[in-house]
């Protein structure tokens, strides 16, 4: 029962734990999805807003550019004023009056063609800005103007001369940001983002949006601002779901945030597909070759899925990701989470569940040892010390044989058996004390006899009683129980009230009872109902006879099996005269109940042999211990395939074989060798005792009981070889 509740617990234990990690990885992928899509959701807010400020920039620019169109003489002045040609040949701001940190800044290649058009569109770009670059500084880094003759215009605060530091021979068409924006690399004239990317001067990674401005059907300037990319980067890597991961990426493979990037000395961005393949690279920028694998399949994984896909499983690493789309730059963001952060919370409540019922177990083991220590250990103490008693030769015992169940039923046979035991050595002291009384010059032999009998049977069952006695005594109880209930519908079923109407009606009679038994009608029908009645009778007792006969044999069976329990060291066991025929039939009737109830078939295969010189009581105790055995083996066979096969035969000239062969449930080859162990069962209610004491038994014969078997599902057979000692015919006439 333990056993049992506690597969129940350790199967409750598990449906927990995989009921709650289905609900936990249910709800934490919604969270897991939620979380992403509004983290996406803020992280896009910068994108959008620039490509809001370049719509703002391109209408103000458009506009200024028209209203300088017709004041030329004032945008040569002024852009005199603020700007010079240094002796590089570049046109730079003047270096007297500028002041980075507030004022907007140019540069003009040395090449660039300064014509009037080109004064008037980089003096609108230079107001432009003057008006809105410090209000776009609060979230972007720059904000600049390119031209298709390489001059640029840009605010940059934090840089305050980083127009002074340019090379004589830069041109900003060189950079990704222009070419992007041109009419042969941007047909639809959108505003577009460049991949992450190391500025030259400030050593900054950074991105850089781009919207390219048409005039009369003619690109005239490109709007641009920087994003420095460090905060978005920090950002990514150490705000995350409790246990996961964040990776940003372009469609292209280039990677721009993960928590093993390290950019700090690189100069080129690594690109998940096609540096996965070039070792040195993965192991400079990622820690090991192994996570760039990784990284390209969850890559490969988020590309392939469908649409309205947001949530993956990725089997091989044991993670679940959910991944957004940022709008403006197009960049994915994707949360990595592994499997464990899912199955750990599972594993703990299933763990304090299996606490729980651990200790709900152990509770219930001590009021299971408590019911039992009363209900059946105590029972079997008490019919212990009885066993002990009647060993003793004390019959006198004392059992509560009020119980309804299967102790209560073998303390009430185990009751009627001491007292029949104890009635018959009453009776057979009586019957010495007659027969001493008759046969005067037999008497002291007879008390020497009884003497002798008297000391063996107070000298039986001093060792294995408290097992043997009760093993022996219940395979022949079921039959004892049965042939007196027999016997007692007999005596029920007796027509004795006959006999007393015909007293009564003889005495009534009694004065003309010669005119009553010719004359009238009942007379007439009296005598030969007398005759009947007596025949009758006669059967009854006979059969009632042959009954207490049979009552007497299992009787005194049981009274033998408690003495061959005895210390046969100090009075050795009396051989004789044995029929091994009917020895056997008295073992199958001992059984006969059992074997009827488990619909078992006999086949009897006996060899005539005469009678031998042996124990019988001691073989007859193995025989009924083999038939019983065999009959529970035979549980396992269909119902109506049930077969036990008895053989007798003479195995050499000086033994005798009895085989007891079963087509039950076999005997597994590793359980031959410890099948006759004390204790060795393999019945669950069986007590490994019977065999144990049946080998020995057939030791003290001075013979052998083994087994064979074909394995489990080929039955078994046992076979009992005794010594061949047939009774010497008497020479006496």
């Amino acid at each position: 029962m333990g056993a049992r509740i506690a597969v129940i617990i350790a199967l409750s234990t598990l449906f927990s734990y995989l009921h709650m990690r289905h609900a936990l990885r249910k709800e934490t992928l919604a969270q897991l999805q939620q979380h992403v899509s509004e983290r996406g959701q803020r992280e896009e807010a910068i994108f959008l807003q620039a490509e809001d400020n370049h719509a703002f920039l391109k209408k103000a620019l458009l506009e200024r550019i028209r209203t300088l169109q017709s004041q030329q003489e004032d945008v040569n002045a002024r852009f005199d004023s603020l700007f010079t040609r240094l002796p590089d040949g570049t046109i730079r701001n003047r270096p007297e009056i500028l002041d980075g940190t507030r004022m907007v800044q140019l540069f003009i290649p040395r090449n660039a063609a300064l014509d009037a058009g080109l004064r008037t569109r980089l003096m609108a770009a230079h107001d432009v800005l003057t008006w809105y670059g410090p209000a776009f500084h609060v979230r972007f880094k720059t904000s600049y103007i390119a031209f298709p003759e390489g001059a640029i215009v840009g605010f940059w605060p934090t840089d305050p001369t980083w127009s002074q530091a340019l090379p004589a021979d830069f041109s900003v068409t060189q950079y990704e940001d222009y070419t992007l924006s041109t009419p042969e690399k941007n047909p639809q004239r959108r505003t577009i983002w460049t991949g992450i990317y190391k500025e030259t001067v400030s050593k900054i990674w950074m991105v850089s949006v781009a919207t390219p401005v048409d005039l009369d059907g003619r690109q005239i300037a490109t709007l641009g601002h920087d994003l420095f990319l460090e905060e978005l980067m920090t950002r990514t890597i150490k705000e995350h779901v409790p246990g996961a991961y964040n990776v940003l990426f372009r469609d292209d493979g280039q990677l721009i945030a993960h928590p093993d990037l390290k950019l700090a000395s690189a100069t080129v961005a690594y690109n998940i597909l096609s540096d996965a393949s070039r070792p040195d690279v993965a192991d400079r920028l990622l820690d090991t070759e192994e996570d760039a694998a990784h990284l390209r399949e969850l890559f490969e994984r988020l590309e392939s899925r469908q649409a309205d896909q947001a949530t993956l499983e990725i089997p091989r690493y044991d993670e679940y990701v959910a991944v957004t789309r940022l709008r403006g730059p197009g960049w994915n963001l994707a949360t990595v989470l592994p499997e464990s952060v899912l199955s750990q919370p599972a594993f703990l409540a299933a763990r304090y569940v299996l606490l729980l019922g651990i200790v709900s177990l152990l509770v219930e083991l001590a009021i299971m040892f408590q019911v039992l220590q009363q209900q059946i250990t105590r029972p079997l103490l008490n019919l212990s010390q009885a066993t002990d008693k009647v060993a003793a030769g004390d019959f006198k015992v004392t059992l509560d044989t009020a119980r309804g169940d299967e102790l209560g039923q073998l303390a009430r046979a185990f009751q009627l058996m001491a007292d029949e035991v104890q009635r018959r050595e009453e009776a057979l002291r009586q019957t010495n004390e007659g027969l001493e009384q008759r046969v005067e010059e037999r008497a002291r032999e007879l008390k020497e006899v009884n003497q002798q009998l008297v000391q063996t049977a107070r000298r039986a069952g001093m060792a294995e009683v408290a097992t043997n006695v009760l093993h022996n005594v219940g395979n022949v109880l079921n039959s004892v129980y049965t042939s007196a209930q027999v016997a007692k519908e007999r005596v029920k079923g007796m027509k004795l009230e006959h006999v007393s109407r015909v007293a009564h009606m003889l005495e009534q009679h009694q004065e003309d009872l010669s005119a009553f038994l010719s004359q009238d009608e009942r007379g007439r029908h009296l005598m030969p109902f007398l005759n009947g009645l007596g025949r009758n009778l006669v059967e009854e007792r006979t059969e009632i006879v042959s009954l207490l006969d049979d009552v007497g044999r299992y009787t005194e069976h049981i009274g033998d099996i408690v003495k061959v329990q005895q210390n046969y060291a100090r009075t050795p066991r009396m051989h004789e005269p044995v029929n091994l025929a009917e020895l056997l039939e008295d073992a199958l009737r001992i059984n006969s109940a059992g074997l009827t109830r488990h619909h078992v078939k006999v086949q009897r295969n006996l060899t005539p042999l005469p009678q031998v010189m042996t124990d019988k009581h001691k073989l007859l105790m193995i025989l009924v211990n083999l038939v019983s055995n065999a009959k529970y083996a035979l549980d396992e066979a269909p119902s109506g395939e049930r077969v036990l096969t008895v053989k007798l035969e003479q195995a050499a000239a000086d033994r005798f074989r009895i085989d007891i062969h079963d087509n039950g449930m076999g005997i597994a080859p590793e359980m031959l060798t410890r099948i006759f162990q004390y204790g060795f069962t393999t019945r669950e209610e069986g007590h490994g005792f019977g065999l144990h004491s049946s080998a020995l038994a057939a030791q003290e014969l001075g013979g052998s009981l083994s087994v064979h078997s074909e394995g489990l599902g080929h039955g078994a057979t046992f076979s009992l070889e005794v010594p061949f000692a047939p009774v010497q015919p008497s020479t006496h006439a």
